[in-house]
């Protein structure tokens, strides 16, 4: 049971981070998928439809609604975390409990189109920079306290890219069985 439960909880596995830089190739690839989530992740949020969005993918997990807020929360952060590390040098950012972030009373009372209409937009602006660093700028790094680690730009971009798909698998559980 506990072995279905971690596969319910990483259905896509854990994020492998890289050693070194990526190629251009690769952050192409990375880069493209945080392009694509806002439109793959309102598709699937319509694909589990509404009251499948109030279950959670897991016991003891979110319900799909938690989940999309979540993620609109987490890439706000990942987002200004990018823009830290290449506007200070090697800064520590500042975790925080996703827990209780996920317990605030907004995402109840907020419907998920609005947090969708975030993610699109910050996905936006973060892709535009994305695209845009040099192959200096993605070897900067921040360090993250939580973790007692320093973790380069194009590790975060590993990192942050997984995440979505991370979610983007979870609300996949939600749909209903064909």
């Amino acid at each position: 049971m506990e072995s279905n439960l971690i596969d319910l909880q990483y259905p896509i596995g854990r994020p492998v981070l890289p050693e070194g830089p990526l190629t251009a190739a690769q952050r192409a690839g990375y880069i493209n998928q945080l392009a694509a989530l806002p439109a793959t992740l309102t598709a699937a949020a319509r694909a589990a439809g509404g009251v499948r969005l109030e279950n959670s993918y897991r016991p003891g997990g979110w319900t799909g609604r938690q989940v999309v807020h979540h993620v609109a929360d987490v890439h706000l952060n990942f987002y200004l975390r990018f823009r830290l590390a290449l506007t200070e040098e090697h800064p520590t950012i500042r975790p925080f409990d996703m827990n209780a972030w996920a317990a605030l009373p907004d995402n109840d009372a907020t419907p998920i189109t609005v947090s969708l209409a975030l993610l699109e937009a910050l996905h936006s602006r973060w892709v535009t920079l994305l695209w845009h660093l040099t192959d200096a700028q993605w070897r900067r790094t921040f360090f993250h306290p939580l973790y007692q680690q320093t973790y380069t730009l194009d590790q975060a971009l590993v990192q942050y890219a997984w995440h979505g798909q991370h979610h983007l698998a979870h609300l996949h559980l939600l749909r209903p069985v064909e």
